[in-house]
């Protein structure tokens, strides 16, 4: 983006604009801080060496860098103008690494070798279709991996080892978009894979790793659906771990025996969703992370014993990603909680001492001081008790603060307490407070609440916004007249929603990259996801449904948007298509209300690229100006 001589800044070409004023260059100056925060994850140890590949952003994207000792540089290895997923090494040398990436956001991942000797780049599947990381043999000669190139839709099995791509074969026909593999036996010749139905719904199955034969080893056609949330094999072969809500409001931590599929459950005394397991390269000790309020807890299991092991306490915040090394002593991980932005930790633990890996940037900002997260609830229209998670300004903004309610996607998301990075900005320069709520249809309430929302119940999780809006009406430190609401994805059409049914009660809206008409939505997402989403939405080809999915869609309830709307979208979208935000855009200028639209070509669910996120935050920074604040 060019500094005009005018003072005010020019969008770059790949990004569409209309109705959104000229964005002064004092505005750049003013936030530029808080466009400078960075962070990084782990992506993989490395199998004989104490280094690791992380991902994180020196330039415009996300790339893989590598990591050889704690706070050491991060030498970036990958430099493409699209971000990469994640790097893994070969599990037995760790002489090349395979990553992802796709094209301008669309999602097509295409899988790649990158040898670390010479620095060569080459191409493992068909750049095409869509294609998924896959999982390593325990060889470390093959990977498997899921890809769409049969049908476009569904997500058949192939097996490859990387050092030759010829080797490249189909192992399995699949039917659906919801298979994918999670690990092989110790002695490579069955593959443990899942079948996602929906956020309810999954099973696992062994298939042979030579024939591609599958069979089931989770219970299938029961009155109660039960989800299985990734699987590791034991050491001796005999057993797995996962988890699961079978006989259970949340999901538990279980060994499988495989000999008789009966289930031990170990964290039954934990009433929270376990949401994150790895088990250490001999077998003695499986890391796993519980989901407490929104909160993560790091424990540590004995496997011969099923006891928890004493861990030092982490701050408040995420923890993701735990990876063992093969070392088993050091435990990696990444934390981010509200005043330390996304970084690798170690713990090792024969000493219990945790060491930082990354130290991310933070704009030269002192983030000690920035505002915790503090759990709230309220009553919705039916009596259920709904959450969220508030951030208020610092105490030098006096009087009641303005509000910007934000609700996440999914609508299988929730909202949990972390970094803000740039939303920031609006708390401790613009004095606003945000609101982050879980309504019904979020997960970490157990499969019952997750449920809430599904098919004819839609609204239901509308309503829920419009009790926090009574509930912000009777909190003295809040402006119930200054209230907007955002969200991306599902949170998007939520903010449309509450748009047409709530217009009186808020000052304006944004919707990145929402559904405004389920029923479009459903009949052009791509073909992959139509059927998964089927189940969370409701099937539009059925007569009744698609009554109820058109009478509820934002774009035939636009005439009701009396307040200022900003549309944010990306023309490679394959979740949500770019015809969602077209089509609200087109209606909601009839109503003759402020109407902002911006939409970048080079991006799809969501800005990834720095330049695209910058410029959406800067639009943004003057719409809630513009018209929350003034």
């Amino acid at each position: 983006m060019a500094a005009a001589q005018t003072t005010n800044i020019t969008p770059s070409d790949n990004l569409v604009v209309e109705g959104i004023p000229p964005i002064p260059t004092t505005l750049v100056e003013s936030v530029e801080r808080y466009t400078n925060f960075r962070s990084a994850s782990l992506s993989n140890w490395h199998p004989k060496r104490r280094e690791m590949l992380i991902s994180t952003r020196f330039g415009d994207t996300p790339q893989v860098h590598l990591v050889k000792f704690p706070l050491g540089a991060r030498k970036q290895i990958t430099f493409f103008p699209e971000r990469v997923g994640g790097g893994s090494f070969q599990p037995t040398q760790g002489d090349y690494f395979v990553f992802s990436k796709d094209i301008g956001g669309n999602e097509f991942s295409q899988n790649y070798r990158y040898d670390l000797a010479t620095g060569e780049v080459t191409l493992l599947t068909d750049g095409k279709s869509r294609n998924a990381g896959g999982a390593w043999s325990t060889k470390g000669d093959r990977i498997v991996y899921t890809s769409t190139r049969r049908t476009g839709k569904d997500n058949d099995f192939y097996i490859i080892d990387p050092k030759n791509p010829k080797t490249d074969k189909l192992l399995a026909q699949s039917e659906g978009g919801g298979w994918g593999a999670l690990d092989w036996t110790p002695d490579d010749t069955q593959i443990l894979i899942t079948e996602y139905v929906s956020a309810n719904e999954s099973y696992l199955w062994l298939m042979n790793a030579t024939t591609g034969e599958k069979k089931l080893i989770t219970p299938k056609g029961g009155k109660e659906k039960i989800s299985y949330d990734g699987g590791i094999f034991t050491k001796d072969g005999k057993g797995l771990y996962s988890i699961t809500d079978k006989e259970s409001e949340f999901s538990r931590l279980a060994y499988i025996d495989l000999s008789t599929n009966k289930h031990t459950f170990i964290t039954s005394n934990i009433p929270w969703d376990v949401e994150d397991i790895d088990l250490s390269e001999d077998g003695k000790n499986l890391a796993f992370v519980t989901n407490e309020d929104g909160a993560s807890i790091l424990h540590l299991l004995d496997t011969a014993t099923n006891k928890e092991k004493p861990l030092p306490k982490l701050p408040v915040g995420q923890v993701y990603g735990v990876t063992w090394h093969k070392n088993n002593e050091d435990l990696g991980f990444t934390l981010v909680s509200a005043r330390s932005t996304a970084d690798v930790y170690s713990l090792n633990i024969r000493t219990n001492k945790v060491e930082r890996w990354t130290e991310s940037e933070t704009g030269g900002l002192n983030t000690s001081n920035f505002t915790d997260a503090q759990l709230v609830r309220w009553k919705s229209f039916d009596g259920k008790t709904i959450s969220g998670f508030i951030y208020r300004p610092p105490a030098k903004f006096k009087g009641k603060r303005p509000v910007i309610i934000d609700i996440h996607g999914g609508p299988e998301g929730q909202s949990r307490p972390g970094f803000l990075g740039r939303n920031n900005y609006y708390l401790n320069e613009l004095g606003v407070a945000l609101l982050f709520p879980n309504v019904r249809g979020s997960t970490g309430y157990g499969k019952t609440f997750l449920t809430l929302d599904n098919g004819f119940k839609r609204e239901d999780s509308v309503k829920d916004i419009g009790a926090l809006l009574d509930w912000i009406a009777q909190q003295p430190d809040l402006d119930k007249d200054r209230v907007m609401v955002t969200g991306g994805s599902y949170g998007g059409y939520m903010s449309l929603a509450v748009s047409t049914n709530y217009a009186d009660r808020i000052r304006g809206a944004i919707d990145i990259v929402g559904i405004s008409n389920f029923v479009t939505f459903l009949e052009k997402t791509e073909g992959y996801r139509r059927d998964l989403r089927r189940v969370e939405y409701g099937d539009e080809r059925e007569p009744k449904m698609r009554e109820f999915l058109l009478k509820i869609s934002p774009v035939n309830n636009a005439q009701k948007i009396k307040k200022p709307l900003f549309v944010v979208h990306g023309k490679n979208d394959p979740r949500v298509p770019l015809n969602e935000a077209e089509q609200i855009v087109a209606t909601v200028k009839k109503n003759n209300v402020p109407m902002w639209y911006l939409m970048a070509k080079d991006e799809g669910h969501g800005f990834s690229k720095k330049k695209n996120i910058d410029f959406q935050f800067y639009a943004t920074v003057m719409f809630v100006k513009e018209h929350l604040l003034k």
